[in-house]
């Protein structure tokens, strides 16, 4: 099976094919996958890999048909169309949807490196939040780590210092804790689709953004703004969103075999970030001025971000016990 998107298929198709020789019949279960990110992001190579491996281990039994580059719409209509089963798989921004207690995993300072973030990934805690999923028709057998640590970029003068941020018209994606984190350093959130970014920046619209170095330099971002600041202050959630109901309809066997893929699928997504990251860095250095926030400059943006939590926490989507047990994972430190 190629890893390119199958044509001429639609939503919800079912091939019974005869068992040679024996009389039985086996269904083949199409799995219909958009996310809005590029062929080439790492995010699409993941799900290529993913198609690879699941068809091969079921003996076609699973037929993944891809769709990428926001084919078929944006991250908020690709979410749409799962909840309703016309797609069966997505992954992007919109976790929300799932399970509130995502929003956690876009906390500030939250971790400290990417060892960290890995270890709370794959953690007992995050198996308990992708598994509050179901409450609300999703299955989520992975959660990964979206693209790494989110940087900023801007064209009025760089980030060194919170007050730094003061004034600055500054494009946050739809996600509360971005927006309430911007609104905290004294900056004016601007929720601008990502796609829109670069002209926005050209035009003068904002004066900044956010985000993983890869979308920065893929996006050419780096074309229309100035200083690259980096703290390492936020990551998020990558959840393997996919229709409950759906995933029901398999037999035990392949909600196995598609699991299996699944956390294959997403360890591999990491991999391919964790390793760019600094390359991409490298690249973005090279046109951009940058700079560090580090020593007492991180201190004081700590402080600056702490109400995040407290209100985020206010709003009931987790607990301070959820926060420490969320950080005592990412310490490798869970209670057995």
């Amino acid at each position: 099976m190629s890893i390119h998107s199958h044509l001429g298929k639609s939503a919800g198709i079912a091939v019974c094919l005869a068992c040679l020789g024996c009389g039985q019949v086996s269904q083949t279960h199409l799995f219909r996958y958009a996310n809005a990110q590029p062929a080439q992001h790492p995010r699409s190579i993941s799900m290529a890999y993913f198609e690879e491996i699941v068809e091969k281990r079921t003996n076609g039994r699973i037929e993944v048909e891809n769709h990428f580059g926001g084919t078929l719409g944006r991250e908020r209509e690709l979410m749409d169309l799962v909840a309703v089963n016309v797609l069966q798989g997505t992954r992007g921004g919109f976790f929300f949807d799932v399970s509130p207690k995502y929003t956690i995993y876009l906390l500030p300072f939250l971790v400290e490196d990417w060892e960290q973030a890995l270890r709370l990934v794959n953690s007992d805690f995050t198996a308990g939040v992708n598994a509050e999923g179901r409450r609300n028709g999703y299955h989520v057998p992975a959660c990964g780590i979206s693209q790494g640590f989110r940087a900023h970029t801007t064209s009025v003068r760089p980030i060194r210092a919170p007050e730094d941020f003061r004034g600055l018209k500054l494009r946050v994606p739809a996600q509360e804790p971005n927006i309430i984190l911007t609104g905290a350093l004294g900056a004016n959130p601007q929720e601008i689709p990502f796609t829109e970014v670069y002209q926005a920046c050209k035009t003068g619209v904002i004066d900044g953004q956010d985000n993983a170095p890869s979308n920065l330099w893929d996006l050419r971002i780096h074309e229309v703004q100035k200083y690259l600041s980096i703290s390492n202050y936020m990551t998020g959630p990558d959840p393997f969103i996919v229709n409950l109901a759906w995933y029901e309809s398999l037999p035990a066997d392949l909600q196995e075999q598609f699991d299996s893929a699944a956390r294959e699928a997403i360890a591999y997504s990491d991999r391919m970030n964790r390793d760019s990251e600094q390359e991409y860095i490298g690249k973005l250095s090279a046109v951009l001025e940058t700079n560090y926030i580090e020593g007492e400059a991180l201190e004081r943006f700590r402080e600056a971000a702490a109400p995040v939590y407290d209100i985020l926490i206010a709003k009931g989507y987790f607990t301070w016990e959820d926060v420490e047990s969320a950080r005592r994972a990412a310490r490798g430190e869970e209670q057995q």
